[in-house]
């Protein structure tokens, strides 16, 4: 484990109490830091710290498509219009990504966010390229593309602008009301069969909502959201993301069935994931939050990666192993085959506009 083993130490001072509307309960030295820090008890009451303020960043992003080659994935290149998550989820699988900029994967994660305010721009330059070609785009695939600075930046917005202007398929994944926001350009889209909503659902507990996912939408918001867009005839599905062994997994049928009611085409679900300081994160969430089932918790997460706090191979790691991981699969497949979920359309990628290129961009005639 790359994270500072003193920050979680047994013999280190106690961590402050969680910050109200904040997801992470620390905030290790990122893995690929110079410098180490050591909590020391110098007397002071440690509850007086105030709450870390949200602040925005420019991520100056020369490219804007991100590729992968992962069969676990339903598309092969994504756009991510911000990189930190101000919904503070302490589960997320992105929050080891902020090493890379020199931030703790902790609070830093969900206080130092990253916009790209030319993602738009940069979107259609490298569609225009001649040598691409069309496939579905994912949308918010790291972090989530209407987290609440979106709201008066707009980035999302835009892109779904170019996307929809060159008719280009595109894949949405949020846990957050505001996509209702953008139903008008969503709409068109659908109409050309360009686009698919998904609606990440973890738990329909609001107060457990409220401390795994303290800034993302309530539950109950979300299947809103997911009923106005299968109403406006947006192809939605119920993403059950992460299911917690031991902490929201005897919620899965109850989820898929509040789902398909309010009008889920699709579902799918994977495993809780705890990729490098995520592991340590997570331990000393459930601590503060849940200490009566974190060994349980815990326990049956070992058994089904294996062994190991966390299992990064292709197909295991969205599933995991063993008994437990059968019957989870189990579960979902009759429940999903009992309530009907009739499957999303195919999306269109035949309607893309080979002339992306904008006036401005295109080369000038020799003669």
């Amino acid at each position: 484990m790359a994270s500072d083993p003193d920050f979680f130490a047994d013999d280190a001072p106690p961590a402050p109490p969680p910050h109200k509307g904040r997801g992470a309960t620390a905030n290790p030295d990122p893995r690929f830091a110079a410098w180490t820090r050591a909590a020391t008890d110098d007397g002071w009451q440690r509850d007086a710290a105030a709450a870390p303020p949200t602040e925005l960043f420019v991520d100056s992003a020369k490219t804007i498509l991100s590729r992968n080659d992962s069969p676990d994935l339903p598309f092969d290149r994504s756009l991510n219009p911000y990189r930190g998550c101000e919904h503070g989820c302490v589960y997320c699988y992105a929050r080891p990504s902020h090493a890379f900029l020199g931030h703790s994967p902790g609070l830093d994660f969900e206080t130092k966010l990253y916009h790209k305010p030319e993602a738009a721009k940069l979107l259609r330059r490298e569609l225009a390229k001649p040598g691409y070609v069309c496939r579905p785009l994912a949308l918010g695939s790291n972090t989530d593309a209407w987290q609440p600075v979106e709201r008066r930046l707009r980035v999302t917005r835009a892109v779904l602008q170019v996307l929809l202007e060159l008719k280009h398929p595109v894949l949405l994944i949020t846990k957050s009301a505001l996509i209702e926001r953008d139903l008008d350009l969503l709409v068109a889209m659908a109409k050309e069969k360009l686009v698919h909503a998904a609606i990440s659902l973890t738990t329909l507990d609001g107060e457990l909502a409220r401390r795994l996912e303290p800034r993302a939408a309530a539950p109950h918001a979300r299947l809103a959201a997911m009923r106005a867009l299968a109403e406006a005839g947006v192809p939605v599905a119920a993403m059950v993301s992460p299911v917690i062994p031991g902490l929201t997994d005897h919620e899965l049928e109850r989820i898929l069935a509040a789902a398909r009611e309010a009008g889920a085409a699709g579902a799918s679900y994977s495993l809780l994931r705890l990729p490098h300081e995520l592991h340590d994160l997570f331990e000393h969430w459930l601590a503060w939050h849940a200490p009566e089932k974190a060994a349980c918790v815990m326990a049956i997460l070992y058994d089904m990666r294996g062994g190991r706090a966390n299992d990064s191979r292709f197909v295991h790691r969205m599933r995991g192993l063993g008994h437990f991981a059968d019957l989870l699969a189990q579960r979902f497949e009759l429940h999903r085959r009992r309530l009907g979920f009739p499957g999303l359309p195919e999306l269109d990628c035949s309607r893309f506009a080979a002339s992306a290129r904008a006036p401005d961009e295109r080369q000038l005639a020799l003669f």
